[in-house]
């Protein structure tokens, strides 16, 4: 657990002291935040076409 803890603090200091480090991790950040908008979207559009099916029936 020590050692997870102190790779996270090693790993946080690299990231505040190198900009391009930094604007990785921004990057592959809203990558990130963008699938999973795109997933919610497309889940939420399939339940609102079945309600529609259900409902049309």
């Amino acid at each position: 657990m020590l050692g997870v803890a102190i790779g996270m603090a090693g790993g946080a200091l690299m990231v505040a002291n190198n900009c391009k480090l930094r604007n990785l991790v921004k990057k592959n950040q809203d990558d990130l935040l963008s699938k999973a908008e795109q997933y919610i979207d497309s889940k939420l559009e399939k339940m609102e076409n079945k309600v529609d099916e259900t409902l049309s029936n």
